[in-house]
């Protein structure tokens, strides 16, 4: 099933695709109306980091990367990236799309000179490609949730080194 996988930018006549299979992944629009909102922001939305997978030209999978910054405690921001959301169609789950997915985002993100990556996902799933919590750098979700979801890696050698505080995500995470 996995073999004709492509990994590739979502272009503009992906985004009713990418909708849809964010709802049916995630059971709910919440997720969807979230891409859709970010895509807007001109700030946030990096259109290299909106990453699709595709069998036979159908979209199977999609993630995407958003700028956020790290506040920390004088008010100084640190840009990051926020992975959210990720989905795969229910159908090519566990079959490693997720993870071909991740690591083209990073492989780009590098590229276009990020240096870390928050997550607030799976705690057995996310360790699997350098995720640790982010508490180890003395970084906290804007929310209250268990330090072993909230996690980040270095994309760069030293990418949070002397970096702390919170994150602050986009205005759109709120509105979902």
């Amino acid at each position: 099933m996995t073999e004709q996988i492509k990994i590739r930018r979502e272009k503009q006549g992906d985004f009713r695709e990418v909708f849809e299979l964010n709802h049916i992944a995630f059971g709910q629009d919440n997720e969807a109306k979230l891409v859709d909102a970010l895509r807007i922001n001109q700030i946030a939305f990096v259109p290299e980091l909106s990453i699709v997978a595709t069998d036979n030209n159908k979209i199977v999978g999609h993630i995407l990367f958003s700028k956020i910054s790290i506040k920390d405690d004088k008010g100084n921001l640190n840009e990051s990236l926020g992975l959210a959301p990720m989905a795969v169609r229910p159908e090519y789950q566990k079959c490693g799309i997720g993870g071909q997915l991740i690591r083209k985002g990073f492989e780009v993100a590098k590229e276009l000179g990020f240096k870390s990556v928050i997550v607030l996902g799976h705690e057995h799933y996310y360790p699997k490609f350098g995720f640790q919590p982010a508490d180890k750098w003395k970084i906290k979700a804007p929310f209250d949730v268990p330090s072993n979801v909230f996690m980040a890696i270095e994309l760069a050698t030293d990418g949070l080194k002397n970096i702390s505080g919170t994150v602050v995500y986009p205005k759109e995470f709120e509105t979902v």
